[in-house]
């Protein structure tokens, strides 16, 4: 039996169902065998997903240090307060213009030892309860928001393009729908993720001033040590190039150890596969 299987979950699946799913295409001997995975994705990501298999499973705090890499992309203009598509929006009046040596400044700034804040929306407990449940409940300023420090090995431009409002409409409701509708009653009060009140934000963003508005998007491929969030550098990138942000798009491509050397150089030790 293996010890762990590494996945490539979808966007729009839980980690549980990414698992259940792999579960399900396997011989009958895994059929009863607990699972555990080393590593949330989002619904809203996809990439490498980390699944510790059988007694592999008791000993999962051995994979919480793990680096990660991630190719993101960060749409300007717009924030939301999970970080990412699938929250409740603020739109920008007017389409902000950057540069590539505004958006790689901010890159510089964001490399090396950062402490950022948690996302409001993340599994992060505070006072014995998640940190995205203070914030359904509207009781956020009942408590010390936490942050996360951690170490951006690299973060490197890749690409800038932009997208009319009807482009990003489009990619962006047909994201939300890959979410399976979420009816248990013990997750009432997330409501289905609030798709009812998201969809109507996407919706008044779509018809908010000119159809053919051009966003700009911008692609990062970043290294980073465990436990750091790329909603909360997309929301970083923004701040300093002056804009409104939130991760239109997040993808893990590795998991393993990563061996920083100096003048921005690395090579992973060990990779997961």
């Amino acid at each position: 039996m293996k010890k762990y299987v590494v996945l490539d979950k979808a966007v729009g699946q839980t980690p549980l169902q990414s698992a259940e799913l792999w579960r399900a295409s396997q011989p009958s001997i895994y059929a009863t065998v607990p699972l555990s995975y080393a590593g949330r994705l989002d619904p809203m990501a996809s990439g490498k997903l980390l699944v510790l298999i059988g007694d592999e499973c008791k000993q999962q705090e051995r994979y919480h240090g793990l680096d990660k890499c991630y190719e993101f992309s960060v749409l300007l203009g717009v924030s939301s307060d999970t970080g990412d598509v699938l929250g409740r929006l603020q739109i920008e009046s007017t389409v902000p213009t950057v540069t590539a040596a505004d958006l790689r400044s901010a890159a510089r700034t964001l490399t090396g030892n950062i402490t950022l804040p948690y996302p409001h929306f993340s599994a992060k407990t505070v006072k014995g309860k998640p940190l995205h449940v203070w914030t359904l409940e509207g009781r956020l300023d009942e408590i010390e928001i936490p942050q996360q420090s951690s170490t951006v090995y690299s973060l490197t431009l890749q690409n800038v393009r932009t997208l009319t409002r009807t482009e990003i409409y489009s990619e962006v409701t047909n994201k939300i729908e890959t979410i399976t509708p979420v009816t248990d009653a013990s997750k009432a009060l997330g409501n289905d993720f609030r798709r009812v009140d998201v969809r109507s934000d996407w919706k008044q963003f779509m018809e908010t001033a000119t159809a053919t508005d051009r966003f700009t998007i911008v692609t990062f491929a970043c290294v980073a040590s465990s436990g750091t969030y790329m909603r909360s550098l997309a929301e970083e990138i923004g701040k300093l190039v002056g804009s409104k942000a939130l991760a239109y798009h997040i993808h893990r491509t590795h998991i393993g150890n990563y061996l920083p050397l100096p003048f921005g150089l690395g090579f992973w030790r060990q990779k997961f596969h």
